[in-house]
């Protein structure tokens, strides 16, 4: 009987192994196809674009750096990202500390009213809210900042709010006899201990941001500054060389995402823990 057990359980464990080998190769295999393409010519990418490089150069990363314009927009993708992350990162953070701490029907109604937003789609408001910026002047970059920064408040908010929660109230009474403001009582004593969801929170919004395309283009458009996705968005719909260039298309998209891809690899292990503890504790 026992015998039968055990070779259940390992049964069992060789359809889950399988299963997760099947997933992790259908996730790979887009990321795999894009790194050996970006290493071929044109020729080689429409001969077969499964098979490997003829050899390894660099040229059409420098080609595509180049041509597409990929240092300004990385520059201009990393300027909105950091600043909006920030923004999200202080306000978020503050406005859950006073909610919490402050127990009223206001605090709890306002973390409803987060907590709902965040089934809001984003086409339903859309266009009132691009035609509100555009009144105010503000469809451009510094526009694209404050409406990440509004779109990102609400999980961000929940994240910090089930987080601060567990905090002890009695380090905060002990700062504030000590003679601490209220800022130095926040930054110095309760922003460290939340460190956990702040790097949940950072990686969360930076990758959204990072790779975001609908709201770019409906606030910036074709300027001269654009963001990454929009360069290689505009430079595929060039008639002429950027139509078909693969060569070019390839590299410039690996280019793009090897910067989050880098945040990610180095901060993933803190995502789950502080979506879990923030859920769980709020």
């Amino acid at each position: 009987m026992n015998h039968t057990v055990e070779k259940a359980k390992a049964l069992k464990q060789w359809i889950v192994y399988v299963v997760l080998a099947i997933v992790v190769l259908l996730t790979l295999a887009p990321l795999a196809l894009l790194v050996i393409n970006s290493f071929k010519s044109q020729s080689e990418i429409v001969a077969n674009p499964l098979q490997l490089p003829s050899e390894i150069t660099f040229q059409y990363l420098g080609l595509a750096a180049e041509q597409i314009h990929l240092l300004q927009a990385l520059w201009v993708t990393a300027l909105i990202t950091v600043v909006s992350v920030i923004l999200l990162v202080v306000i978020s953070s503050l406005t859950a500390w006073l909610m919490v701490r402050t127990k009223s029907i206001t605090s709890s109604v306002l973390l409803f009213m987060f907590s709902a937003s965040m089934l809001i789609p984003f086409q339903s408001v859309m266009y009132p809210l691009l035609s509100l910026f555009e009144d105010m002047g503000l469809k451009n970059h510094a526009g694209l900042i404050l409406m990440y920064g509004g779109f990102g408040l609400s999980l961000s908010v929940f994240l910090y709010h089930g987080f601060i929660k567990s905090v002890p109230l009695a380090l905060e009474e002990a700062a504030v006899i000590d003679g601490a403001s209220i800022f130095s009582l926040f930054f110095r004593v309760v922003f460290p201990l939340v460190k956990t969801t702040t790097v949940t929170v950072i990686i969360l919004n930076s990758v959204w941001i990072w790779n975001d395309y609908l709201l770019p283009f409906l606030v910036i458009g074709n300027q001269t500054y654009k963001t990454l996705t929009l360069e290689l968005y505009f430079a595929k719909q060039v008639s002429g060389q950027y139509s078909t260039a693969w060569d070019l298309i390839f590299p410039a998209v690996l280019i793009s995402i090897i910067p989050i891809v880098i945040l990610f690899v180095f901060l993933q292990k803190y995502i789950i823990t502080g979506v879990s503890e923030g859920a769980v504790k709020g």
